[in-house]
């Protein structure tokens, strides 16, 4: 059973940064592809980012293509969130998951690619 742990929210005035991580036990991470969702009150779960194994190419929802970037350090078994630019509607918990096999040249924006998942962490934006 792989486990995540999130870090890195808190609170940022619009227009400020934050950088979130998601450490992943587990020995075979660097085949996982990882990804960023995030859930705001009263919305479903939404995907952000996901990075992928190997050549780790990224893609984003279009809302957060040019503020946001993935980024992975495999020898900590680490992924990061970059968000810059922040907006108060990107306020919500931000949830890194993990799927264990994956087809490179496939997207998965879906909770349920999904097979693993941290607790969240809570990002606040105020205008």
């Amino acid at each position: 059973q792989e486990q995540l742990e999130e870090s890195g929210g808190g609170w940022v005035q619009a227009g400020g940064s934050l950088r979130l991580s998601c450490v992943i036990s587990g020995r075979t991470y660097n085949n996982y592809l990882m990804a960023w969702f995030r859930q705001a009150p009263g919305k479903e779960r939404e995907f952000v980012a996901a990075i992928t194994s190997g050549l780790s190419s990224e893609y984003y929802r279009d809302s957060v293509k040019d503020r946001f970037t993935v980024s992975r350090d495999s020898a900590k078994n680490t992924m990061y969130l970059h968000m810059n630019d922040l907006a108060p509607e990107d306020t919500a918990v931000y949830y890194c998951a993990a799927k264990t096999s994956h087809r490179i040249d496939t997207t998965y924006t879906q909770t349920y690619d999904y097979d693993y998942w941290g607790q969240g962490t809570q990002v606040t934006v105020s205008s």
